[in-house]
C-alpha cells in the first residue's frame, strides 16, 4: 500500500480576541475584521474599560460584537473560552492595557478576558499582547518580562516604515497582520520586507 506524503490541510482553530481599556481600540476592531477576511472563527471579549474607549473608533459595542463569530460578556466566567478544554489557536489582546497586563502577569484574572488569557498560557497556547502605554514604568517592564517568561508574546503595535505607509489605516493594518501571523495565521496582505534591488 502506497502512503501519501501529503499532510492534510488543517483548518485553523478559533482565535480569542480581547479588547481591553487602553486607547487604541481600533487595533482590536481591525483584528476582528482581518480574521473574518481570513475565514477564522473568533471569540470576542470586550472589557468594561474598553467599553469606555470604544467611542474613539466611532463604533458601538454592538457593531464591534457583530464582527466576531461569538461575543462573550466580560463577567461571563462560565463561557467556553474560560476552559482549557475549548481548543483554540491562541489569543490576541488588542489593545492590552497595563491593568490587563498586570492581571495576566500575576495570574490574577478578574474578568473573562484575563481568565481566557490565563487559560491560554496554562495550556501552552500562543498569547499575543498588543500593549499600549508610553513611557513605561519598571512595573510595566517587569510584568512584560513575566508574561514573556510564561510563553506570552509582547507585541506593541509599532509602525513599520519600509512599506511606506500613506495613511493611519496602513499603519494599523500592518501591526494587526503581524500580530495575526504570530498565531500562525497567514495573511497574504501583509507587506513583506524586500532587500534593495530584489
Amino acid at each position: 500500500m502506497k502512503l501519501s506524503t501529503k499532510l492534510p490541510r488543517m483548518k485553523t482553530q478559533p482565535v480569542i480576541v480581547g479588547i481591553s481599556g487602553a486607547s487604541g481600540a481600533i487595533y482590536g476592531v481591525r483584528l476582528l475584521a482581518t480574521l473574518r477576511r481570513l475565514g477564522v472563527e473568533t471569540h470576542l471579549v470586550i472589557s468594561q474599560g474598553a467599553r469606555l474607549t470604544l467611542p474613539e473608533t466611532g463604533l458601538t459595542v454592538g457593531e464591534v460584537e457583530q464582527l466576531a463569530t461569538v461575543a462573550h460578556q466580560p463577567d461571563q466566567l462560565a463561557a467556553v473560552i474560560a476552559s482549557g478544554s475549548f481548543l483554540t489557536a491562541g489569543m490576541l489582546v488588542a489593545p492590552c492595557s497595563m491593568r490587563t497586563l498586570a492581571a495576566i502577569a500575576h495570574g490574577a484574572p478578574h474578568n473573562l478576558l484575563t481568565r481566557a488569557a490565563d487559560v491560554t498560557l496554562k495550556e501552552r497556547r500562543r498569547l499575543v499582547l498588543l500593549t499600549r502605554e508610553s513611557p513605561l514604568t519598571l512595573a510595566h517592564l517587569r510584568n512584560m518580562a513575566s508574561v514573556t517568561l510564561m510563553g506570552g508574546i509582547i507585541c506593541p503595535p509599532l509602525p513599520a516604515f519600509y512599506p511606506r505607509p500613506q495613511t493611519v489605516d496602513d499603519i494599523v493594518n500592518f501591526s494587526v497582520s503581524r500580530a495575526v501571523e504570530l498565531l500562525g495565521v497567514h495573511d497574504p496582505e501583509l507587506p513583506r520586507w524586500k532587500a534593495d534591488g530584489n
